[in-house]
């Protein structure tokens, strides 16, 4: 199987030596020459990709983190389903939304902050972990107070701390206006 001369004149103009990684060269071929390429080798090629869009240390940080938690991919229930918003007709018309679902713990996510689909499935297992460890530490309880917290920071006052409030800031503009110099005539 031959490759289109445009294509394999890429690998002569950057000047690379192997045209995928890992791969050995043949022996006749030059840089920019048209190069064959068999199904195996490019069946090794993709042996050698990852599941997800992101380095292999990121993945295998994501995979110590799982086992850590007692999270096996078995237990994830992985659904697709079409984002909005930002992105486009990739959003709009590719299921890019990702949506995970812990069977033991019955915790839910759902992940559509990029315009591709297996990022978003990294960044929905990263997702997913955090509220395990949230639930399994603790740290429920101390995340509930404070959106209660905030909550109250922004519900409405009442009408007598807003009287209150008000009576306070004229009595110290009161203060102020008798601080004021007087200019006489």
């Amino acid at each position: 199987m031959f490759y289109s001369p445009c294509v394999v004149s890429l690998i002569g103009l950057v000047g690379l030596r192997q045209p995928f990684p890992g791969v050995p060269l043949a022996q006749s071929q030059t840089p920019g020459s048209i190069v064959s390429i068999a199904r195996p080798r490019l069946v090794l090629y993709a042996q050698a990709m990852n599941a997800f869009p992101v380095s292999p240390d990121k993945e295998s940080q994501l995979a110590q983190r799982m086992t850590a938690l007692g999270v096996s991919e078995a237990d994830i229930e992985e659904t697709f389903v079409r984002s909005g918003g930002h992105g486009g007709q990739n959003v709009n018309k590719t299921s890019t939304c990702v949506m995970l679902l812990h069977r033991p713990s019955g915790l839910q996510v759902k992940c559509q902050a990029t315009r591709q689909q297996g990022l978003n499935r990294f960044l929905a297992r990263r997702l997913l972990l955090d509220k395990i460890e949230e639930r399994q530490k603790g740290y429920v309880a101390t995340e509930r107070a404070a959106m209660e917290k905030i909550r109250r920071q922004k519900r409405r006052r009442s009408r007598r701390a807003k009287q209150r409030m008000l009576a306070d800031k004229a009595h110290h503009a009161s203060k102020k206006e008798a601080r004021r110099p007087i200019f006489g005539d």
